[in-house]
Order: C-alpha cells, then structure tokens, then sequence
C-alpha cells in the first residue's frame, strides 16, 4: 500500500449504500482476488478486489467480507474476516493486518480470522432468505479462469442447495458508477500525478529516445508520488500508434515521428486515463497539426456533450458524425461516402474504430449499467482518434471528465493538450 491512509468514512458509506439496495433478510459475500501463479515458484503481487476494496478498503490477499444488514446477532451485520498474522507468516511475507488495524482501515468493528469464517458463515446463512454472490460481469471480461468467487460459489451451491442465490454484481454496478466526493478526490490525485508524467516527458522526449526509456520515466515520476500506472502504458511512435493495444514499447523515436502516449497513474486503487500524442522532435508538421486539432476539436465537443441524460451509444454517434465531417475536411473521406453513414457502418470506422470513451474509477474499464443514461457523479474517459497507418501516424487525445447536473468538469483541463502549448513546452525543455 503506497498511498497514504484512507477515511475509512469512505467504506461506511458504501457499505450503506449497499445494505439499501439489498432486498430483507439478505446475505452477501465478496472475497479478494487470487494471488496468481508465474512459473516455477514465482507469483504475481496481488491485484485487490475492487468490490471488496470499495466496501472495506482492505487490500489483502484471502480476505472476506459478509454483509448480513438485517442478523439477529449485531455482529454479524458486517464481518470481516482475514488471515490470521502470525509469527511465521510475518517472517516470509511482512507485515499482515491485524484486527484493530483492519478495524481502522474498514470501519467494519467485527474482524475475525478466516479459521472462524466457516462457522459464522453457517450461522448466518442458516437465517437468511436469500444469498448474494459475487462475480466478475463486465461485459468486456475474459473469464476463463475461476476466480475465488466462482470457487465460492460452486461451495455455497453444493453445501446450501435449498438457497435462493442471488447476483451481487448489478448492485456493486450501480453503486460504483456513480462516484462519492471522496472518491471524486483520490482520481483527481492520480490525474495530478498523471500530469506530473506527462509534463516530465514533454522535456525529456526527443528524436534518438526509445519507448522504453519514455516508459521508465514515467515509472519514475509515478512511484515517486506514491503512484503507479494504471495500466500497462502504451508508448507508440510512428506507425505504431495505429495498433491500439500496442505495448511492446522498444522502438526508437525518430525524427518526424509523432508519439502517441496512453498512460494514467493510480492513486490508492483509483485510476487516472490520459492520451497525449506528441511530436518527437517538438514541432508538428502541418499535416500532423491539422489531424491533431480536428481529434482536439472532437474531443472538446464530445466532453460539452457528455450531460446527465445522454446514452452512452447516442453519444457515440455523435462523436462519430463529428469524426466523418473532420475526416472530409482532411481529405479522407468524401461527402459521398459520408452520406451512406450508419451507425451500424460508420463511414469514419476505417479511421476511428473504437469506443469514444468508458467509465473510469476503482477499474480503468469501470463498471456501470450498460443501458443507464449518464447521471450525477460518473467519471468517463473521451478518447477520440485518427488512426493513418498509410501516413504513419496516429493521433488519439484523452481526458478524463466528471458529469454533473451543471455540465461536465474536465479533471484534466489543466494538463496541456493546445498544439501551441505542447510545442512551447517542449521549446523550453530542451
């Protein structure tokens, strides 16, 4: 845990806001992530469960937290259950929560350790009505591989056939796609440090540079604010930006080229998203300005267009009209082509051919009810682009936005993306 202690205020009140939506006499459990096998005897550092995090924010591996609002015993309305830290364990591994630690992080006043979970867990389910499970359901996910939820699941199912098991996942969605002040704080925190990044590179980038070299600086300026990317960053010059997931980062950064750079740092599990595409020797060319301020003049509109109300599919089709009529303008497509525009056959698709943005949060691909209308305190990416693998170059620009009943607040509004500044601050670095 880089960041520094969080309010556990944070994880009460999600807490309460889920022991609302959940139906009398109602049980839930939420477990943490696996800690993943390499090869040999290596293994990954674990990634915490967003769920379990956003309701206790514990971070520790073979956590479990059970929600039982309505329990005849008051403490088991919320347990949270965690390996015990013993000697040995401490020894091998570090340091490891103790209860009243875990008490201060959470808020949650019933801690016990995971010897004493089978037991309560009967107990409680013994007096439930109904059972929520959880699992991972974004839509996007590749789940092939059972997770310790699913694992659970399988358990309760076999041990507790009678049951009525419910999902907890919609709840969690609805719940998290609407972000609190607090948590509003800590991604403005990692867009702070996104920013220190990104300005770093703006003096360090220059023609004979590699990728990777950009990559560790931003590794640098990350770590050193008690950060860390988000994701793996993309560090695509050239005709590599026209691969979107592009993450070999190798090459070397030539004179002429420009460099498109999808990179976010987190801050305390929430995460930052920023694109930037930049010219390697500081100075645009004029046909890498003029695609470069037609995906500016998009991304600008797309964040005014992003208000309470809008379908995330409508907005999308706005972004893409927009995109066709730039794409005209910069002779890529003609007025004919643009006429046959559908939304299920773009005309601008060969150019732009993903998403105009997502929900951004405790995941970069952030969960959310996919058919809900934006609402008060979702935070969404805008990312258009032009992909020119003829020209060999891309341009994508990225900012991060908060929707509110006002319009929308740009959290990047301060990070340079103006042609001209991008330019001048380069200027300067060198």
């Amino acid at each position: 845990m880089r960041h520094l202690p969080l309010n556990s205020e944070l994880f009460v009140e999600n807490r309460a806001k889920l022991a609302k939506l959940l139906p009398p006499n109602s049980l839930a459990i939420v477990h943490a992530n696996d800690v993943l096998p390499t090869n040999a005897d290596g293994s990954l550092k674990i990634c915490p469960n967003t769920d379990l995090f956003y309701l206790s924010g514990v971070e520790q591996e073979e956590s479990i937290l059970l929600i039982y609002p309505d329990a005849f015993e008051p403490k088991h309305r919320e347990v949270l259950f965690l390996r015990e830290p013993t000697e040995l364990l401490q020894i091998w591994e570090g340091k490891k929560l103790t209860q009243e630690a875990a008490t201060e992080a959470s808020g949650i006043t019933t801690v016990k350790w995971l010897k004493d979970f089978p037991q309560v867990f009967r107990d409680c389910m013994l007096g439930a009505d109904q059972v929520f499970l959880n699992r991972n359901e974004h839509r996007r996910a590749a789940a092939v591989v059972q997770t310790r939820d699913d694992r659970f699941l399988l358990q309760c199912q076999e041990q507790f056939p009678l049951h009525t098991y419910r999902r907890l996942a919609p709840l969690l969605h609805q719940l998290r796609a609407v972000k609190s002040g607090h948590e509003v704080d800590l991604i403005r925190e990692a867009v702070r440090i996104t920013k220190g990044g990104f300005e770093r590179l703006l003096k360090f980038v220059q023609p004979g540079v590699t990728e990777h070299q950009v990559e560790a600086e931003l590794a640098h300026e990350f770590i050193s604010n008690r950060g860390g990317f988000a994701y793996t960053p993309i560090v695509a010059s050239g005709k590599n930006a026209c691969g979107l997931h592009y993450i070999d980062n190798d090459q070397v950064c030539q004179d002429g080229d420009m460099l498109l750079l999808d990179v976010g740092s987190n801050y305390a599990n929430y995460n930052a998203d920023m694109t930037r595409t930049i010219p390697v020797n500081g100075k645009f060319t004029p046909r890498q300005r003029d695609v470069y301020n037609a995906v500016l003049r998009v991304m600008r509109a797309s964040i005014e267009g992003a208000v309470v109300g809008k379908l995330h599919r409508d907005w999308q089709h706005e972004a893409q009209v927009m995109i066709n009529e730039e794409l005209v303008g910069l002779g890529l497509l003609t007025k004919e082509e643009v006429a046959k525009h559908t939304r299920d056959q773009p005309a601008c698709k060969k150019y732009f051919m993903h998403g105009l943005g997502h929900p951004l949060g405790l995941d970069v691909h952030d969960v959310a009810p996919v058919d809900a209308p934006f609402a008060p305190g979702w935070v969404l990416t805008v990312e258009p682009g032009i992909y020119l693998p003829d020209e060999g170059f891309a341009v994508r620009l990225e900012n991060d936005i908060l929707v509110t009943e006002n319009g929308p607040v740009d959290l990047m509004a301060d990070i340079p993306v103006e042609a001209d500044e991008i330019e001048e601050l380069m200027a300067a670095g060198k």
